[in-house]
């Protein structure tokens, strides 16, 4: 491991100490008493946080199998919930993937694995940060290899709290009241929606939140087991639709069949005019 790999991965665990574990602590706590409320063990709370990973689906999971739902439409309700994580990490690999293929296929399925809202909106900001302070920062602009270590110290630090606040949520059953279970649940989605907001620079952003956001009010009022869906469909169409088109770049003027076959000649279609008139 280089100087800077060590330095990134300090800087990923550093940086997840503050407001990200912080807020996945919380949104745990309640899940966690949502859990040991609904008659699970604290393992099968640590089982449901380390392979999905995404408070959503795990709240999904625990209200069908707490209704008894069959295990195939539970399942897919799940699987459902997560194919946000699709896109999101399709192209966060690409920026960590080296083009000499420097990782095994098991780096990335680790690496997939830790993906979660509040882990890839960290990444994506800082892999792009404008304003580098320091010299690791601005080594993760460029510096792929960096950018790997990055990510897992900063994933790990966040999975770790999460599942430690859970722990902790599983034996402080009927401490909590009802209301702040789900309080403190619905905390991770909110940083999420703020942290966007806080890093929408560009038109498309800006259009697709207030496009989201816009129809999720209106859906509201019309089926609300749609309304999020269709919100998020309607709202990343309208930007797309409203995106600057690309520039073209300028095209060489063409041209003619002696050039293309001297090349030479073409660069200095003068001096070979007065070769030819030479005596």
């Amino acid at each position: 491991m280089r100087a800077l790999d060590q330095q990134a991965l300090k800087l990923g665990i550093i940086e997840a100490l503050g407001v990200p574990a912080a807020v996945l602590g919380a949104g745990f706590l309640g899940y966690g008493s949502l859990v040991a409320d609904a008659g699970y063990s604290v393992w099968m709370m640590l089982m449901a946080t380390f392979a999905i990973w995404a408070l959503p689906g795990q709240l999904v999971l625990l209200e069908m199998a707490g209704g008894g739902a069959a295990l195939t439409a539970t399942v897919f309700a799940v699987s459902l919930s997560a194919a946000r994580f699709l896109p999101m990490t399709l192209t966060l690999m690409v920026l960590m993937r080296e083009r000499s293929g420097g990782r095994r296929l098991w780096h990335f399925l680790v690496a997939a694995q830790l993906v979660s809202m509040t882990t890839w909106a960290v990444a994506m900001q800082r892999f792009s940060d404008p304003h580098p302070k320091t010299a690791t920062e601005h080594a993760l602009r460029t510096d792929i290899a960096a950018r790997w270590y990055y990510f897992v110290g900063f994933s790990t630090l966040c999975i770790s709290a999460a599942a430690i606040c859970g722990v902790i949520g599983v034996l402080l059953i009927g401490a909590l009241p009802p209301l702040a279970r789900f309080g403190l649940a619905l905390l991770t989605p909110l940083y999420f929606f703020v942290t966007l907001v806080g890093e929408a620079r560009s038109r498309m952003q800006v259009l697709a939140l207030l496009g989201g956001a816009i129809s999720a009010l209106v859906l509201q009022t019309l089926s609300s087991n749609w309304s999020l869906l269709g919100a998020g469909l309607i709202g990343g169409t309208i930007a797309w639709w409203c995106r600057k088109p690309a520039t073209p770049k300028p095209t060489d003027p063409p041209q003619s069949d002696a050039q293309q076959l001297d090349p030479q000649n073409s660069d200095h279609p003068q001096s070979s005019q007065h070769t030819k008139a030479a005596p």
